[in-house]
């Protein structure tokens, strides 16, 4: 039986811009027809294709690959590439999947997965309709596009997080600004004098320390500090570029001279190296 997940079965909405970018793009850079994926449930035994991209049916919508079963779950077991000239008649997968991949009229498929750290996340797909190899152009491009998808989780998985609960110091300074308006309306004398003894010491702990060596400052221009801040949501080349109304060449220019300037070899090194230096917050 062919199991399917609603948008209920797990949260795979961290992420899904990304997935669904690089689809779009892979889709327009090698004109492949169709293009699906999606990320891995917590258990890490299964995903959901969650996303699609030329998709004529909702055939594939929902679907649930468990690791080892059909392409994907191939794709899964073995962290690497895998693809089919002709799905229905391959020998070397499963068949679980045979129906939904059908219905959608879909032969020639390559699956890549999205791999963080080592661990597996999800899988990209791209397929044509004919029975035909996959390319090494296609075979390229659709690792590009699982590299980016990549990328930008490890940025997305090493932002900070603001624990729940937590108050910022731009919420300490204004409870001790309301505290020292109400302490001169105390009338009580020793009251008043402990009031204004807790703003002094409020006024101490959210002045801001400074470092004993403060680091060699960075010098980013400020479209160099704009790729890296849209770099720093999970963007894509292209989405930052269309963001911020350049070329995709042009965010990649910038990009490579904010990481020499840093020391980074990564976008990951280069997010957090401009974080570590305070040019990016």
């Amino acid at each position: 039986m062919i199991e399917r997940e609603g948008p209920a079965g797990w949260d795979a909405r961290d992420g899904a811009a990304e997935l669904r970018a690089a689809l779009v793009r892979l889709r327009r850079t090698t004109g492949l027809p169709v293009a699906f994926g999606g990320l891995l449930h917590p258990d890490g035994r299964r995903l959901r294709i969650a996303e699609l991209s030329g998709a004529a049916t909702a055939a594939l919508d929902g679907l649930a690959i468990s690791t080892g079963s059909g392409l994907g779950g191939r794709c899964l077991a073995l962290s690497r590439p895998c693809a089919v000239t002709d799905y229905p008649s391959a020998r070397h997968i499963t068949h679980e999947y045979d129906g939904p991949v059908s219905a959608e009229g879909l032969r020639s498929v390559i699956a890549v997965p999205v791999v963080v750290r080592r661990k597996v996340r999800g899988v990209l797909y791209g397929a044509l309709r004919d029975a035909l190899p996959i390319g090494d152009r296609t075979f390229d491009a659709a690792v590009a596009a699982a590299r980016d998808v990549e990328q930008a989780l490890a940025v997305r998985d090493s932002a900070p997080v603001r624990e729940v609960g937590v108050p910022s110091w731009d919420e300490v300074r204004r409870a001790h600004g309301e505290l020292r308006d109400l302490a001169p309306q105390v009338g009580d004398p020793e009251l008043r004098e402990r009031l204004l003894a807790v703003c002094g010491r409020l006024a101490a702990a959210a002045e801001p320390v400074s470092p004993p060596t403060a680091p060699p400052a960075v010098a980013l221009a400020p479209r160099e500090r704009d790729v890296l801040a849209a770099v720093a949501t999970g963007a894509t080349n292209a989405a930052a570029a269309e963001r911020l109304g350049l070329r995709p060449e042009t965010v990649k220019a910038y990009l490579r001279s904010a990481m020499r300037k840093l020391g980074a070899h990564t976008r990951l090194e280069a997010v957090l190296a401009a974080r570590a230096a305070g040019v990016l917050r």
